[in-house]
C-alpha cells in the first residue's frame, strides 16, 4: 500500500459512487466544486443511518443551515474512478454539529484524494432561528457508529 491507502471500511451502497462525464472538466478530472456536494451527500447519509437526518429534524420543527465548509485535495479524481465516502460526526453541541468526510478512490490500494468538514447551525424550519438539538436527536448522533 502506498502512504495515503488505507483498508476501507464497509460502507452502504449509497456512499459508493462511479465518477461521471458531468463530474469532471475537460481533462477528465472531478471539478473542485463536486466535492462540496460529495461531502453534503456522505454527511446527510451518516444522519440518516444515526436516526437523526433531515426527515427527522423536520418532525422536531427543525432544519440545517452551513456555516461553513473546507475541503483539503490530496489528489485527483478522474473519470470513471469509483468513489467511497467515509463520514463521521465529529462534534455535536447544543445547537450545532459538524460532519467529516474523508473521499478515497477505491482501488486494491485504495488513495486517500480528499477530506473535508460541514459544520451546520441547527435552526427552526418557521423563522429560521438558532434551535438546540432535542436531547433524542444529540445522543443518536452521538453514539459511536
Amino acid at each position: 500500500m502506498t502512504e495515503a491507502a488505507v483498508p476501507l471500511p464497509e460502507v452502504p451502497l449509497s456512499l459508493r459512487k462511479r465518477v461521471e462525464h458531468v463530474d469532471t472538466d475537460a481533462s477528465g478530472v472531478v471539478h473542485f466544486s463536486r466535492y462540496a456536494s460529495l461531502l453534503e451527500t456522505a454527511g446527510l447519509e451518516e444522519l440518516e443511518r444515526r436516526g437523526a437526518g433531515l426527515d427527522a429534524l423536520t418532525a422536531q420543527g427543525l432544519d440545517l443551515r452551513v456555516r461553513e465548509l473546507r475541503v483539503s485535495y490530496r489528489a485527483a479524481a478522474r473519470f470513471q474512478d469509483w468513489l467511497v465516502m467515509v463520514p463521521s460526526v465529529d462534534h455535536v453541541g447544543p445547537a450545532s454539529l459538524k460532519l467529516g468526510v474523508k473521499l478515497y478512490r477505491d482501488g486494491p490500494e485504495p488513495l486517500l484524494l480528499a477530506f473535508g468538514s460541514l459544520d451546520f447551525a441547527v435552526v427552526t424550519r418557521e423563522n429560521g432561528v438558532p434551535a438546540c438539538l432535542p436531547p433524542s436527536l444529540s445522543s443518536a448522533l452521538k453514539l459511536a457508529p
